[in-house]
């Protein structure tokens, strides 16, 4: 089982379990911590038997934001790199290939809260938070926030979370659409667990490619986005998966997928 210092990994049957593990300084992520979350991301995704991953923190927080003394000492040429990297380790979560559910299980602000958003879907805890502070300190979100907020909830409350530095509880991120649904914390992970199962008892491929349907389409046209799709749903029809499906709709029994 791979070993990180910032990230505890584990697999169980076809789960990943990915858990921020910097509890003391509430799971910042500073770039160290970023380094481990690629990695264990890179290692669910090279993992043939692990079929989705869920992504939480360890002790109060699922994450609380970059790691602001890390982000005092750096001008604007170590920034740029920095969120560009930050950036490139959300977009590879973002298009693992595999569901990805953030267990939001405590608050998550800045950093935090774009980590959540660039999961497939997002199950907040009762007791989580959400936030996009950075105009506070002089800069802005820079990990994908402004471009993933506003598809998730639309440029106005997006502009109203952003430009007031305002936190939100549960409810109303479920509310706006920020979060998918709202448990008690006690069954945050268990909750997790049932949504990917569900995901995961259908076609492997035909999960990834209408993943990969949706987040394609929300950066072009209508007219692009369905022939996009019109492409996908033909390479499915000619996968394996899909006469398995077929034939065991037909037959009454259970599919048996192989992914290809």
């Amino acid at each position: 089982m791979p070993h990180y210092d910032n990230v505890l990994y584990r697999t169980a049957g076809s789960i990943a379990y990915i858990t921020l593990n910097r509890p003391t300084v509430l799971n910042a992520l500073n770039q160290a911590t970023l380094a481990d979350l690629l990695a264990a991301f890179d290692a669910a995704a090279a993992d043939a038997a692990v079929r989705g991953v869920i992504l939480s923190g360890e002790g109060k927080a699922f994450a609380a934001g970059a790691d602001i003394g890390e982000l005092a000492a750096i001008g604007a040429v170590e920034a740029q790199r920095f969120t560009r990297y930050g950036q490139h380790v959300f977009d590879r979560i973002e298009r693992l290939g595999k569901p990805v559910i953030a267990a939001v299980n405590g608050y998550a602000f800045g950093g935090g809260c774009e980590l959540a958003m660039a999961c497939t879907l997002r199950i907040a805890s009762e007791r989580a938070a959400f936030g996009q502070p950075e105009v506070k300190l002089g800069v802005l979100p820079g990990f994908g926030g402004t471009q993933r907020l506003p598809r998730l909830v639309g440029a106005g409350r997006a502009l109203q979370l952003i430009l007031s530095a305002a936190t939100i509880d549960a409810e109303e991120a479920r509310r706006i659409g920020l979060v998918n649904e709202v448990v008690p914390a006690d069954g945050l992970i268990a909750r997790a667990e049932t949504i990917l199962a569900q995901i995961t008892a259908n076609a492997p491929l035909a999960v990834r490619l209408a993943t990969e349907a949706v987040l394609r389409g929300l950066d072009t046209t209508l007219a692009d986005g369905l022939a996009l799709e019109g492409a996908l749903f033909a390479v499915c029809a000619a996968s394996d998966d899909k006469r398995e499906g077929t034939q065991a709709f037909l037959a009454k029994r259970a599919p048996r997928y192989a992914g290809r």
